[in-house]
């Protein structure tokens, strides 16, 4: 799975969790993972919608359970792993 990563304004690097659609996907402060963003791209630009670590973790669980269904064995594999490294603290 790539990494992709974004700067925020105030925050600096952002690392990319998972993509929830096409248009949204969760990111975390890279060093510290304990910020959560939702980050919306449109062709009007980028917003960052901060959101608390209980509901990344839902959103994480979400992707995990859509990738089981549709039988996405390898990613949902990968972000089972960027899962437990990043809750599991």
């Amino acid at each position: 799975m790539p990494e992709h990563y974004l700067n925020h304004p105030t925050f600096g690097l952002l690392s990319r969790l998972c993509r929830i659609d096409e248009f949204r996907s969760l990111f975390t402060t890279l060093y510290a993972q304990r910020l959560f963003f939702l980050i919306t791209t449109t062709p009007e630009g980028v917003q960052f919608e901060p959101v608390t670590r209980a509901d990344a973790k839902l959103m994480l669980e979400n992707q995990m359970r859509s990738l089981r269904r549709i039988g996405s064995d390898s990613d949902q594999k990968n972000l089972q792993i960027i899962y437990k490294r990043t809750f599991s603290q």
